[in-house]
């Protein structure tokens, strides 16, 4: 008994520890991103932390996303044709940043359940009988489309020209 006690005592003390350590770099980043993207911030179901991870692909890549394409293709969320037989459709490319695919993911998944415009979409893609894979790829697209322009605003110019 006292040993669970005393073990429980210690993951408790290193919660808080490790809390403490996230509660500090949440405060040193969010006056970073929010200086570096404001617009972006300003987007509905995008965070501190989803704005930076967005971020960074950009950073690293600023020649290559002279076109929202681009951008999608670089975040993993370009469609790819996957048909076969009679049916049509299409999947994501396995490809490009993970981190920012997984951004782009949790910014759709927020969306769906807090924001009417995107509800009302799904609601609709639902209706056509579109499973809710493919109803997040769509949505991805769509972010990837919406954020593109809101990140080249931040690149510099001079080394977009390069």
């Amino acid at each position: 008994m006292n040993a669970t006690k005393a073990a429980l005592r210690s993951l408790a003390r290193r919660w808080q520890v490790l809390q403490a350590e996230i509660d500090d770099l949440a405060a040193q980043l969010t006056p970073l991103v929010t200086a570096a993207v404001p617009q972006l911030v300003a987007l509905p179901g995008i965070g501190i932390d989803t704005a930076g991870q967005l971020l960074v692909p950009a950073g690293d890549n600023p020649a290559r996303l002279r076109t929202e394409r681009s951008f999608a293709r670089l975040c993993g969320v370009a469609p790819i044709p996957a048909s076969s037989g009679r049916t049509g459709r299409h999947r994501l490319n396995r490809g490009g940043d993970r981190n920012a695919n997984s951004a782009l993911w949790r910014i759709a998944l927020v969306r769906m359940h807090c924001h009417q415009p995107t509800k009302d979409y799904v609601a609709c893609r639902t209706a056509q009988v579109l499973s809710k894979t493919e109803i997040l790829r769509c949505l991805k697209r769509y972010l990837a489309r919406e954020v593109n322009p809101r990140l080249l605003a931040t690149v510099p110019m001079q080394t977009m020209a390069r």
